[in-house]
Parts: structure tokens; C-alpha cells; sequence
């Protein structure tokens, strides 16, 4: 019996051992466990191709083709060249250690799929280490992928002479690494890629001094927030500035966030730049949080997953998204159940929305005369539950803009202190930011000096807080004593954290 590897990606990724029994019996060709129509239809394909090789003749045997494990959907057309393969090599011995793709073409020629960039990609944060053969036509593209090791073809001919052939074998390694990955940091022993592009800056922002404050805050330790102001003072700015502050990404998350982006039918590609979502409040729920009618697809929560989700016009979310949103705050992650598939995306994002604080949006103006009444105004701020609110860390109410304000610190400037405060927690041995947190990490890394924990406590009963909000508290604060340096969260940092709280 000979086997050869792949990989499905049906609900999440599973690598397949592809084996092959040739048997004495009446000739047929079969390929079971729980293969899809598609990898059943490669039986003719496969006939096709090997029927061009002219030193080749298909085997007068009955062929099985097991796909393992045996209790997972497979899906997709890469199987047809490993099945190929085993069959032209029945009596060759060959490196089995390969993971092999590809689609194979009536006349032997060996294609990509469009699935085929966001398996590698997911096969790449699986194992440390891999050696892949693929098409030609994704090569260059596959090698960019860290832990492969990328060997092409272009036809079914090459890739039998491929493990024949040791010297033809080095021949078809491509050698290439992404530009990206040469510009490295390295804290505790592990590399980061930081950004260094900043298209949009913090400068252009003239004044919302505490605003740009509480961004500063919230991209240290990934922390959700929200703004609230009057039109044009600025929310939208701040929000969409925020990706270029946040703390510089592992290779395990460029390559986490290039998979999901693949996963969107998007031509993905490695970026240092964090992923910033907006959907429209008028998106509906399968688009924000993913779904579809037979398969799980990914929404606007997975591709978010790393950089920021914004919601801009917060209140205007349909009641069922905005609640929806809560588990996927709390607990980071979102399941998709579907009666074919089921499906778990991580949603490690900063949380941005922004809202006026009425709906003519004066409320907060010293200049404008708020229209509304205040039955309208109680209507407009319940869209948005208490339970929703709650999982909100920071909350900034932006002032209006003045003449006399001026531009401060700059995009560059506000992530060189990030940086400063990511590789604190980095050598702190946290596995997670500061915002994310779980309740056993808070009590381990959260450490309060003895005012500051008096202030604590007095706050929770002024402050009406619940253990969420506690915990919330805390992991702000941890963020502030982070960009001061310092190793405790002192008076200073809990009453600052306390002023980021929405009052009730």
C-alpha cells in the first residue's frame, strides 16, 4: 500500500493521508471515505491524464483510494494529482513525506484551485515545518509562506520524474521569502513584524488631546472603545487611525490574518498593516458575523480578527447584530453552526463605535442647540443594551472642535509608545494583551499597590461596577502603568481607568 499527504479545509484544516490498495480482483477504481462529488469526478480526470503518459498502463487491478481519516468531509479538486501519483508510482519507491496539490487537467497539465492559497496558508500555522509540491502557477506565491518548504511543477509527466529523480527534485525548489518578513523585531525570543507605513496620522487631528489619549490607551492593550461626540469632531478620524498605532503582529498572526482574507475569495497577500473592518449599519448579520445556507462562511468579525472592527453609527446596528455582539467580545472568539459545517473563527480584534449623543447629534455642542427631545434621546441611547456597553473598556466623549486647536503627536511618535508597552507585556510572559486578558491572567499580572487598591474598592460601590467591569478596570489601568513603565498599577492608573467608564 503507498500514501502520499494533502490537506482538506472543509470546516477547519485537516491533513489527509491519501493511500492506495491494489488488489487481484475484477479492474475498477474507487475512492472512499467521505470524498465530495468533486474528488469523485477526479476518477476521469486522473484516467486521462495517465493515459497520456505513452510508457504508462493503467493497472488491470481493482484501485481503492482511502482518504484519512475516514470521519471527515473532504472536499476539493487538489486531491487529483496525489491520486495519480500513487497510482503511476504502484512500484517505485518515493519520499512520502510530501504534501501534494493539485488540480490535473484532461491533458496532464497540473492547475491551482482557488482554495488551494488559504490551505497552505492554514497548513503553514499547523506545522513547524513542510515540504509541498504544488502547481507552477502558485509557486512563487506559496514559497513567500514561512515553515514550506516549495517544490513546483507544471504537469503530471514532471511530477512522476519529481520522485524519481533526486536531481530534478532540487531543480523545481523555488527559493523566495516576502520582503515583509526581513523587516523583524525580536522580543523575548520571538519576532514581530511592526508597521511602518502611516497613510493616515494622528496629526492630522487637530486637539481631542484625551481622545488621542484614550486611542494611545486602547491599541497598547487592545482594548474596545467608544466615542461619542457631535458630527464632524473627529470619531471617524480617531477610529480609522487607530490600525496604525496597534502593537506589530507575530508571523503566526500575518499568516492567521492572510488565511481568513483567502477565505473572502479576496487575492490576499502579507501585510504588517493590522486588518481594520467597517461594515455599514444597513450589513446584514450573516455578512457582519458570517454564515451561508450550506457552508460557514467567514464575516466581518474573523476578518477583523488582529486589527479593529469599527461600527460608525453604533445605535443604527439592528437590535439582533448589536446583542449577537456580545459573545464574541467576551469570549474571542464566534461559532458558526450550519447543517453541513461547523466552524470557529477568532475574533481578537479592538472593538471601535461611534455615536452621537442624541439623534440630531448637539447634545454635546456649545455652539448648536440640540433639537431633541428627551424622550427621543432615552430611545436613541437604548438602542445600545447595558449588557452591550459593559464590554466596552474605554468610552471618550469628544469635545467640538476649536479654532485655536493645534495638531500633537503623531501617528509614529503614539506606536513607538505602544511598542513600548507591548514588549512589557511580551517579557511579563504574557500569552495575551492586555485587553484580552482571562480572569485567572488579570489576578496574575494585574498587581495593585495598596492605594490603589483602596481606590478600587471604593469605586465599586460609587461606580455601580460589575465583576466584568472590575476586570475591565484592571486591564485598562495594567495598559496605563504598561506606557508609564510601570511594573504595578499605582493610585495614578486606577483613576485614570476609572475615567474612561461610562456613567450609568
Amino acid at each position: 500500500m503507498k500514501s502520499l499527504k494533502s490537506a482538506s479545509l472543509s470546516d477547519k484544516l485537516h491533513i489527509i493521508d491519501i493511500e492506495a490498495s491494489f488488489l487481484r480482483a475484477l479492474p475498477s477504481f474507487d475512492i472512499v471515505g467521505l470524498a465530495s462529488t468533486t474528488i469523485k469526478e477526479s476518477v476521469s480526470r486522473v484516467k486521462s491524464s495517465l493515459s497520456l503518459l505513452g510508457d504508462f498502463a493503467f493497472p488491470a487491478l481493482r484501485i481503492i483510494i482511502n482518504l484519512s481519516p475516514s470521519d471527515v468531509k473532504k472536499d476539493g479538486s487538489h486531491f487529483d494529482l496525489p491520486i495519480a501519483l500513487l497510482i503511476l508510482l504502484q512500484k517505485e519507491k518515493f519520499d512520502s513525506e510530501f504534501f501534494v496539490f493539485g488540480e490535473l487537467g484532461l491533458d496532464g497539465s497540473v492547475k491551482s484551485t482557488a482554495e488551494l492559497f488559504s490551505i497552505l496558508l492554514f497548513l503553514s500555522t499547523k506545522v513547524k515545518s513542510a515540504k509541498v509540491l504544488v502547481p507552477k502557477d502558485i509557486a512563487l506565491k506559496a514559497a513567500m509562506i514561512p515553515n514550506l518548504d516549495v517544490f513546483s511543477i507544471s504537469n503530471l509527466a514532471e511530477a512522476r520524474e519529481f520522485f524519481r529523480n533526486d536531481e530534478f527534485k532540487n531543480e523545481c525548489k523555488v527559493q523566495a521569502t516576502h520582503p515583509l518578513f526581513q523587516n523583524v523585531i525580536e522580543i523575548n525570543g520571538k519576532k514581530f513584524v511592526p508597521n511602518t507605513k502611516f497613510e493616515l496620522d494622528f496629526k492630522e487631528i487637530k486637539g481631542q488631546e484625551r481622545a488621542k489619549r484614550a486611542c494611545l490607551i486602547a491599541a497598547s492593550g487592545m482594548h474596545n472603545i467608544l466615542f461619542e461626540g457631535s458630527p464632524g469632531c473627529g470619531k471617524s478620524m480617531s477610529a480609522k487611525r487607530l490600525a496604525y498605532i496597534l502593537p506589530p503582529q507575530s508571523l503566526d498572526e500575518i499568516l492567521l490574518a492572510s488565511a481568513y482574507e483567502s477565505l473572502n475569495s479576496n487575492d490576499a497577500d502579507f501585510s504588517a498593516l493590522r486588518a481594520f473592518r467597517s461594515p455599514h449599519h444597513t450589513s446584514t448579520r450573516s455578512s457582519i458575523f458570517g454564515g451561508g445556507s450550506a457552508r460557514a462562511k467567514i464575516g466581518e468579525l474573523g476578518l477583523a480578527n488582529g486589527g479593529v472592527l469599527f461600527f460608525d453609527e453604533f445605535p443604527h446596528f439592528g437590535k439582533q447584530i448589536l446583542e449577537s455582539l456580545r459573545e464574541p467580545l467576551e469570549d474571542n472568539k464566534i461559532n458558526i453552526s450550519r447543517v453541513n459545517s461547523k466552524v470557529s473563527y477568532e475574533t481578537k480584534f479592538i472593538f471601535v463605535a461611534a455615536q452621537n449623543p442624541c439623534p440630531c447629534g448637539n447634545a454635546f455642542s456649545k455652539t448648536a442647540l440640540c433639537r431633541c427631545t428627551q424622550k427621543e434621546i432615552d430611545k436613541y441611547q437604548s438602542s445600545v443594551s447595558k449588557a452591550l456597553l459593559d464590554r466596552i473598556d474605554v468610552y471618550v466623549a469628544m469635545s467640538d472642535v476649536n479654532a485655536s486647536d493645534q495638531p500633537s503627536m503623531s501617528s509614529k511618535e503614539m506606536q513607538s509608545m505602544v511598542l513600548r508597552a507591548f514588549e512589557a507585556q511580551i517579557m511579563r510572559g504574557q500569552s495575551e494583551l492586555n485587553g484580552k486578558l482571562s480572569d485567572a491572567d488579570i489576578a496574575k499580572f494585574c498587581l495593585l499597590d495598596d492605594e490603589a487598591k483602596g481606590i478600587l474598592d471604593k469605586a465599586v460601590s460609587s461606580y455601580n461596577l460589575s465583576q466584568r467591569g472590575i476586570n475591565k478596570t484592571l486591564k485598562v489601568a495594567r495598559s496605563i502603568a504598561d506606557l508609564e513603565g510601570s511594573q504595578t498599577i499605582k493610585k495614578a492608573h486606577i483613576l485614570e481607568s476609572l475615567s474612561y467608564r461610562m456613567k450609568a
